[in-house]
């Protein structure tokens, strides 16, 4: 069945994005929406996105061939097209796509939760997802559209079926939380956690945590935060906040708390999910500290939305991790080969390497690793203290791929691990090869780095070879 799609009219639009009809009728209706030229349905309203290296302008013709109905065009664009459609001029086509999903969204007396944070924010979302869509139809964030783009695409897809949405929220820059926020009017923000992520943009961590704060301070008025208690960075926040909340945490006391965590064979982790007086022990598919944190953050929001204890549970046990995001594969010589290339910070990675260390018992651990990019001027040092980590957590060899992996490779060296035990410039061929000839069963693979360096190419070069169980 076909879903519902947004209508406009001309005039609708101009309004909303306070924007110039250059030509055509206020009355002529656009049905959806959409940024790609290849992908136009009949009676779409076409909106050219200008990047750092292409502008959506260069397809108009071809847009307008496949059924655009209407073309939004930026300022200092308009003078190259003559086309007998409603042509709209704006100032920016990227802020006027957000204006129209904002128009559209306020439409919708819906429920709108949002999410941001340094790590976590899509398992986080995938976990609320889980619990929330056992009994309320939603909508949420396709993959990571999180950003000034896809957000607003996954709102122009919220229709009148929906009960729910659920999106997730990113930035590298000072201001776009605060953008998206706007857009999408949430009753209800989480900030998973704050730490060193898009230091590139962002510069500091105190300019993290106020970008990530802007979600708490412009969502609906009467919104509903949810905390983290236990980072230093989220409780502070939450003290200039002062409006309702819902916390969770492990270290310290909160409304939705984990006790008595422990590991569940190889994929999965058990605690004891503690909320209004109630206990029940539970088993989520993921992997690691971090992880039981985001089902926290997952199950406080659920409750802010009225979810009851017995279905967060249930949904929590139904959640199925990501690909590259701590996915466990075992292969089949007995190896563990964990899958958590999607991206890298300096937080998620001594995540993933603190939860190795837990797991691996009297086994190895090998981690393949690319480089942590837009960390700005302190790239060099945070990869040093990885690389330090690495060593005195235990891990036997490290492959490292890229340039600022160097950097981990002395702070390696410094925290005592010898210098053939690191190999470097990594390979899939050359791991694959190395592997061969060391590796016993139960122990340990990691691989993991920034979503530029490709290392998912190693993880399908080692389960090629090796075989998956």
């Amino acid at each position: 069945m076909n879903q519902p799609v947004p209508s406009f009219t001309a005039g609708e639009i101009a309004k909303a994005t306070g924007g110039d009809l250059a030509r055509g009728l206020q009355d002529k209706v656009f049905k959806g929406l959409s940024t790609d030229s290849r992908n136009i349905e009949e009676g779409n309203l076409f909106v050219p996105i200008v990047g750092e290296n292409y502008d959506g302008h260069d397809f108009i013709e071809r847009a307008v061939e496949g059924g655009a109905a209407g073309v939004l065009i930026q300022k200092g664009k308009s003078g190259d097209f003559e086309l007998d459609i409603p042509l709209i001029i704006v100032d920016d086509t990227v802020k006027s796509l957000g204006d129209i999903a904002s128009f559209w969204r306020r439409r919708f007396e819906i429920p709108v939760v949002a999410m941001t944070g340094s790590s976590g924010k899509t398992t986080t979302k995938e976990m609320t997802a889980s619990i929330v869509s056992l009994s309320r139809n939603i909508l949420k964030s396709y993959g990571n559209f999180n950003n000034l783009i896809g957000l607003p695409l996954t709102l122009l897809d919220l229709n009148a079926c929906h009960e729910a949405v659920i999106l997730e929220m990113g930035t590298n820059r000072r201001g776009e939380i605060e953008r998206l926020t706007n857009i999408a009017e949430p009753e209800i923000g989480i900030i998973t956690n704050v730490g060193p992520a898009h230091l590139e943009g962002l510069k500091s961590l105190d300019v993290v945590a106020e970008e990530k704060g802007d979600l708490f301070f412009n969502m609906k008025k009467g919104g509903v935060a949810i905390v983290n208690r236990d980072d230093d960075a989220i409780r502070a926040l939450q003290d200039r906040w002062g409006g309702k909340s819902v916390t969770f945490g492990i270290e310290r006391d909160a409304f939705v708390r984990a006790e008595d965590i422990t590991r569940s064979g190889e994929r999965e982790t058990s605690f004891v999910l503690a909320m209004e007086g109630t206990r029940k022990r539970i088993n989520i598919a993921a992997l690691g500290r971090h992880n039981i944190s985001n089902a926290l953050a997952a199950a406080a929001c659920s409750r802010a939305l009225g979810i009851e204890y017995d279905q967060i549970c249930r949904g929590l046990e139904n959640f199925r991790q990501l690909s590259g995001r701590m996915s466990s594969h075992k292969l089949k010589n007995g190896v563990y080969l964990i899958d958590d290339t999607y991206n890298a910070n300096p937080a998620s990675t001594r995540e993933a390497i603190e939860t190795l260390s837990d797991l691996k018992g009297d086994n190895e651990i090998v981690v393949i690793m690319g480089d942590m990019l837009e960390l700005g001027d302190r790239a060099r040092e945070m990869h040093e203290e990885v690389g330090q980590l690495m060593a005195e957590r235990g891990i036997s060899r490290i492959f490292l791929k890229g340039d600022l992996v160097r950097s981990m490779a002395v702070g390696a060296e410094r925290g005592g691990l010898s210098k053939d035990r690191i190999i470097f410039p990594a390979t899939p061929e050359r791991v694959v090869d190395e592997l061969s000839s060391s590796l016993k069963r139960g122990d340990w693979i990691l691989v993991k780095g920034s979503r530029r360096m490709r290392m998912e190419d190693f993880v399908k070069a080692i389960i090629k070879v090796f075989g998956e169980d």
